[in-house]
């Protein structure tokens, strides 16, 4: 049988291939006409994937009983902060050439950027404190109370990305459709435990 570290090491592989294939076509002109566009676009779509993957991980592991996935848990949530970081970056530097003016100005006149940096503002703490060791400095309560803003982020996320959108929304309802599935899943699961309960 295949270790955990196994699992660990290929998903931190696949993980990393979107960005190195990005970074091989920026360096080679293939992005198309506005390669900075579509490497925004492309990154904010990754950061939505893994966010909700690390969402979905919980639910899939108690439906069809494949422990193994909360092993990974952290560490696909860790690669939406990534790339969220990324895209951030990408942003600040090739689009904005670190105007930290005209960043703010963004911020404040253009509200799908507010939205956007709204939910990378608080994946920053989900990433701090995704060790064992802010898990028991916290104590699993508290931690996991925290950790529930990983759906404020998603949701502030898809609406980022649909505000963005001019035509083509299929994508942002999807991503909506699914987080909207485990947001559900998460609200109905205490009411499931007390009828169990009692």
């Amino acid at each position: 049988m295949l270790s955990i570290d196994f699992y660990k090491r290929l998903l931190f592989v696949n993980a990393l291939v979107p960005l190195a294939v990005l970074s091989w076509d920026w360096y080679w002109d293939a992005l198309g006409a506005n390669p900075i566009e579509y490497f925004l676009r492309t990154t904010g779509k990754l950061t939505l994937v893994f966010l909700i993957l690390s969402l979905a991980i919980t639910p899939v592991r108690k439906m069809f009983g494949w422990n193994v996935l909360i092993k990974v848990r952290r560490m696909v949530g860790l690669f939406a902060f990534f790339y969220g970081v990324v895209h951030l970056v990408t942003y600040s530097i090739f689009d904005k050439s670190l105007g930290i003016s005209a960043i703010v100005s963004d911020v404040w006149e253009r509200p799908f950027i507010a939205f956007g940096m709204a939910a990378l503002v608080i994946m920053v703490p989900l990433a701090v404190t995704s060790t064992n060791g802010m898990v028991k400095r916290l104590g699993g309560k508290r931690w996991q109370l925290l950790h529930r803003l990983s759906y404020l982020a998603g949701i502030l996320g898809v609406v980022h990305f649909y505000l963005i959108q001019k035509s083509d929304f299929r994508y942002p309802i999807i991503f909506g459709a699914v987080l909207a599935v485990l947001l559900l899943y998460r609200l109905a699961e205490p009411k499931k435990r007390t009828a169990t309960t009692n």
